[in-house]
């Protein structure tokens, strides 16, 4: 479905005879989008919208965010459906392909998906290139990257069979770099992918299994993970699937797409925030400190924040907190888990910046990343790869944002323009002349 006209506008230039007039383009849903793309040609002037918060960048059939109502939709389906009664190779499935499977296709697609979590045993040898202490993002860069020069049947990003074939390496692949980054920070053995697990379990056999041992499966624990996942997979035009489209749009293969997009998400203020809210908690100690802390936080001369509340898109709440609020307490019941001090300072976080009038007013209410790091906590996963996690749950959604604009025949290179505040027009002059 492409936008269609649904009014216009006329801009005119002050000081001046000219002006001109910009389309209104409606979508499925959401505010009307003016075409600025004559607003040069026509008057001279550009548009400035730092960050691009005001600007739609794309036309986009995947996932829809109302930031003031608190939805969240892959395909138009609620995120509250799809974690409660789907799992995430049917999310998967979704969101490259736009519909749900049926019984068939997804049968294939989990074929498909299952049988290519095998790396190129060369591979392996990428790893002892790093340092033991290197960062499992930076591993997951350069891997993900290197798998350009393996995989040379699949780079014809015109071809469709061969971006299928580069998804299916994707999804599959993703987790096995993941688990491998982590088992070689701590020294211990890589464990090859097991086709007999689903696609969270065999994640979490990976990352925690031994070969000394038989692993064996929670499914309290996989279905948490499977939910993460799906909450994780996709979130429209973020920094970090703004950069793989920048980056798709020159052509580039998928593999460097991807690992542009690990590279995005790697920012703190990105991917980085629930590690962000487990380091808040840590440096308040215990509940009784919690008022002193949010009086810092309202402090304007303070620098102290609270972390875990808010978003810059959802005004009013996170949709995916409560269903990450109510797995937190499965997970901990779970382990057996019932006097976690973490849990109890943001229970308690929670309820004082729910009552307070300065957070309510603010519509500072708890997110995804306030319970999210207290779940892998509890499940034994290392802070370092808090966001590693992130990039696994997210490589779907990169992969069918760059497929879908690679299929986009209306896309060009991606360009932005910029206001210029340097130096003007000045000639050169000889270094025995300059004073």
């Amino acid at each position: 479905m492409t936008s269609k006209a649904s009014g216009s506008i006329t801009v005119t230039l002050d000081g001046s005879n000219k002006s001109t007039t910009l389309p209104l383009l409606g979508g499925t849903l959401g505010p009307q989008v003016a075409d600025i793309r004559k607003l040069y040609g026509d008057l001279g002037i550009f548009t400035y919208d730092p960050g691009y918060g005001a600007t739609a960048s794309c036309e986009s059939t995947i996932t829809y965010i109302d930031g003031d109502a608190g939805v969240l939709l892959y395909r138009g389906y609620p995120i509250e459906q799809l974690a409660e009664n789907s799992d995430f190779l049917e999310v998967c499935y979704l969101l490259l392909n736009g519909e749900l499977p049926n019984k068939a296709e997804f049968a294939d697609f989990h074929k498909g998906v299952t049988y290519h979590t095998m790396l190129h045993e060369q591979l392996r040898r990428f790893y002892d290139g790093f340092r033991r202490d290197a960062h499992p993002m930076a591993i997951m860069c350069g891997v993900v990257g290197a798998m350009a020069a393996f995989y040379h049947d699949n780079l014809d990003i015109n071809d469709e069979n061969q971006r299928r074939i580069a998804a299916f390496r994707l999804i599959a692949k993703v987790p096995t770099i993941a688990a491998w980054a982590y088992k070689y920070s701590v020294g211990q053995p890589f464990l090859y992918p097991r086709n007999d697990l689903g696609y969270a379990e065999n994640f979490l056999y990976m990352l925690n299994g031994v070969p000394a041992e038989e692993y064996v499966n929670n499914p309290i624990l996989s279905r948490a993970m499977d939910r993460i996942l799906i909450l994780h997979a996709d979130h429209e035009q973020n920094a970090s699937t703004s950069t793989v489209r920048l980056a798709g749009s020159t052509g580039a293969n998928p593999f460097a797409c991807i690992a542009a997009g690990i590279a995005a998400l790697w920012g703190p203020a990105h991917g980085g925030a629930n590690e962000a809210v487990l380091k808040m908690l840590a440096e308040i100690g215990t509940p009784e400190n919690i008022p002193a802390f949010i009086k810092e936080v309202k402090d304007k001369n303070s620098h102290t924040k609270l972390m875990g509340f808010g978003h810059r898109v959802y005004k009013n709440f996170d949709p995916r907190a409560k269903i990450m609020k109510d797995t937190c307490h499965e997970v901990l019941a779970e382990l057996g888990i019932k006097d976690e001090p973490l849990l109890d300072m943001a229970m308690e976080m929670e309820r004082i910046a729910l009552e307070d009038d300065y957070f309510v007013s603010r519509k500072l209410y708890p997110n995804v990343d306030f319970y999210s790091g207290i779940i892998l906590k509890a499940m034994g996963i290392p802070t370092s790869m808090f966001t590693v996690l992130f990039a696994v749950a997210r490589t779907v959604g990169w992969v069918s944002q760059w497929k879908e604009l690679i299929e986009d025949p209306s896309q060009r290179i991606g360009r932005p323009r910029q206001i210029y505040t340097g130096a003007p027009s000045r000639d050169f002059v000889a270094i025995d002349k300059r004073g």
